[in-house]
């Protein structure tokens, strides 16, 4: 399949280039039961078990399954709220967005999620989890006009935000794993999560071989030196304005 075949080129791009320790993640929301891939975990269906839904990311980047999680699997209400899975409760419809952003009620059945350079379908959105210095190397990698539309959320439910915020938006997300995602989930300390929406990601992986090849901020190594090796510009910098100072004195032995 053609989508197949650009899933994982653009997985193993992902990969080589910010060297993750885990897959990103190829996430679409499901309208109908018969497009889940026949390969895809069903968790209650298929173990007769229940997960959260930061667990299935897990499952997907870690173990590289792909699992598909729809209400009867589902083990954690902030995702089956924001996901339109059930109704919003008529006592917090009112004050919902101020937690988190969700799908119209009924419009999804399930949300699917893969390993990226394995997934068999087309995703809306895809998910890395990233370290700091990764996902600064991303940042920067996105061009000057586009980095006002980043957006990010540093609080729970983390696996509503990472989803339907940049959906909704069609922008780059950035959210801060919530405590569930460290308990259940095995989610690493210094990771965050970076979500790029599906029609941004052939803009995105261009942008991110450029960074890798031109930019003097990548591939550098750590460092602890005094009058450390500059790049070109910074000489050029300090050149010009050290013309420009009285020299300093020598102190006299």
């Amino acid at each position: 399949m053609p989508e197949t075949r650009k899933n994982k080129r653009y997985g193993e791009t992902l990969e080589q280039l910010l060297g993750l320790k885990t897959s990103p993640v190829a996430v679409k929301m499901v309208v109908k039961r018969q497009d889940i891939p026949k390969d895809a975990l069903r968790p209650y269906k298929d173990q007769g078990k229940h997960y959260a839904q930061c667990q299935a990311f897990s499952l997907a980047r870690r173990d590289k399954l792909t699992v598909a999680m729809l209400m009867e699997d589902s083990y954690c209400p902030g995702p089956v709220l924001a996901y339109g899975f059930v109704p919003l409760p008529k006592a917090h419809a009112h004050d919902a967005g101020k937690n988190y952003e969700g799908f119209k009620y009924g419009r999804y059945t399930g949300i699917l999620t893969a390993p990226l350079n394995s997934a068999s379908f087309e995703p809306d959105l895809i998910m890395i989890y990233a370290d700091t210095n990764q996902l600064r190397s991303m940042l920067l990698s996105i061009d000057e006009k586009e980095r006002e539309g980043i957006k990010s959320s540093f609080f729970p439910f983390s696996c509503a935000w990472a989803v339907t915020s940049p959906i909704i938006h069609n922008a780059y997300w950035i959210t801060l794993p919530d405590p569930g995602e460290y308990v259940r989930a095995l989610t690493q300390a210094g990771e965050m999560i970076f979500s790029i929406p599906a029609p941004k990601i052939a803009g995105f992986i261009k942008g991110l071989k450029n960074f890798f090849k031109e930019s003097m901020f990548a591939n550098e190594q750590m460092m602890m030196l005094s009058d450390f090796p500059q790049p070109e510009i910074y000489n050029k910098l300090f050149k010009a304005w050290n013309s420009k100072k009285e020299p300093v004195p020598r102190k006299h032995k």
